[in-house]
């Protein structure tokens, strides 16, 4: 099995793509080991110097402190990737979530919403990371942002121009995005 790798806008984060669906169940982020019983991902975060892991779909995003290199790392996590999908696993997390009940939200949040899963989620998912919506109150959109995006140098960046110019653009009542 070939692993790829994909470098990020965060120097501190690498996206690896196993070829292989990797969430049955949506997008993870764990930041330590003590947030999983999963053993593939006790071991990566168990590694030297990583600080969190995000799972989407078709690849997983390391992040790792600054102090340490990514030659140190990298190869550690595509044998544990390998040794996991060589067992016969073929998903790291296949599990369907409870049924969730929808917020009632209302027409501009459904906007928003609509906005963030069709043109911007996409776009941040190429970049190893994923943006969800939080509220919308006062013309203040709140996003969380994971993976790749968290602590990026140029989320804020692609938070301000990319995100609410967008928000702006299409939703006359946004006047400005914040990240928590």
């Amino acid at each position: 099995m070939f692993i790829q790798t994909q470098e990020t806008p965060n120097p501190n984060s690498l996206k690896f793509l196993p070829g292989k669906r990797v969430s049955n169940d949506g997008s993870y982020e764990f930041l330590n080991e003590n947030q999983t019983e999963i053993p593939i991902l006790k071991n990566i975060l168990s590694i030297n110097g990583v600080t969190g892991i995000f799972l989407s779909e078709d690849f997983i995003s390391v992040n790792k402190s600054h102090e340490e290199k990514w030659e140190n790392i990298k190869h550690i996590v595509i044998s544990y990737l390998n040794e996991y999908y060589d067992q016969g696993n073929e998903f790291i997390i296949n599990k369907k979530a409870d049924i969730k009940v929808p917020k009632d939200f209302g027409e501009i949040e459904n906007k928003i919403i609509k906005i963030l899963e069709t043109k911007i989620r996409p776009a941040v998912a190429r970049d190893g990371g994923d943006i969800t919506f939080k509220e919308f109150k006062d013309g203040k959109v709140t996003v969380i942002l994971k993976g790749s995006c968290s602590g990026c140098p140029s989320s804020t960046l692609t938070l301000k121009q990319g995100v609410q110019n967008l928000l702006c653009h299409y939703i006359p009542e946004v006047k400005e995005v914040l990240a928590v």
